[in-house]
């Protein structure tokens, strides 16, 4: 029963942000059009420029990249409505209500999930649009949207838990300035081996860089040929580590 009030409340509450974007579509279009736009630049103001080691179309090392990256985006989307809903006292008259602590974030969770999810369509759509194919069959290809979504699933995790435990301004601006950091800093836009060793060590354990070499193997795309299950790992263990802080700080809220 306890099972049957989690799904329901956490529907509700899923419902309840899916209702704010639908009164407010040009904030949910501009968030679509971004990750276009980035795309287009790189491929046609950069891509002339860039080498893939070992050979192959940068077009199609990038678009698997790109799809990782925007999986990031979801972060700054995330932590602005967890952390505007608390200092607007909404939060507060939600942990007054007899709904479960976890239905609370697990709804915004799967919200956030559903817009990245047509967020991605859009941006596949968009690749298909200028040349980039997947290669391996429909299989494969299912399962690269599958790893991408983990992954955006456990960053909105990630985003949750510091809204709510340092749901400030300033600590946004500072996770705006390091998502693109975080983003070049991995084999999204260029392989770690054209890097310092150093520099390419840390890209290659960066989690975007698993997703987006992964993806790259089943999408049948130049640039990787390694395994698969550390992006499938690094989700889980992020997943395992920041849903139950963000639980357990929305319980703990004052």
């Amino acid at each position: 029963m306890t099972a049957y009030w989690l799904i329901s409340d956490s529907w509700t509450l899923t419902h309840r942000t899916l209702s704010h974007w639908r009164n407010q579509p040009a904030q949910l279009a501009l968030g679509l059009l971004f990750p276009v736009m980035v795309l287009l630049m790189f491929v046609y103001l950069f891509g002339g420029a860039m080498v893939v080691p070992g050979g192959g179309d940068y077009r199609e090392f990038l678009l698997p990249g790109m799809f990782t990256l925007t999986m990031a985006f979801g972060l700054e989307e995330t932590y602005t409505a967890v952390a505007t809903d608390a200092q607007r006292g909404v939060t507060d008259r939600f942990r007054t209500m007899p709904i479960s602590a976890a239905s609370v974030v697990t709804g915004r969770s799967v919200a956030d999930l559903l817009s990245a999810t047509v967020g991605l369509l859009v941006l596949i759509a968009c690749g298909l649009a200028i040349g980039w194919r997947w290669h391996n069959g429909p299989a494969d290809a299912l399962l690269a949207v599958v790893l991408l979504l983990l992954l955006r699933y456990a960053l909105l995790w990630l985003g949750m838990w510091l809204a709510l435990a340092f749901g400030r301004p300033e600590t946004l601006m500072a996770l705006q300035i390091l998502v693109w950091p975080l983003g070049f800093l991995s084999s999204v836009f260029t392989s770690p081996d054209t890097m310092p060793g150093w520099l390419g060590t840390i890209a290659e354990w960066n989690p975007l860089s698993a997703t987006a070499d992964a993806t790259r193997q089943l999408f049948g795309n130049p640039g990787s040929d390694g395994p698969i299950w550390p992006a499938v790992v690094w989700p889980l263990v992020l997943l395992a580590v920041f849903a139950p802080l963000a639980i357990r700080r929305y319980r703990r809220l004052t």
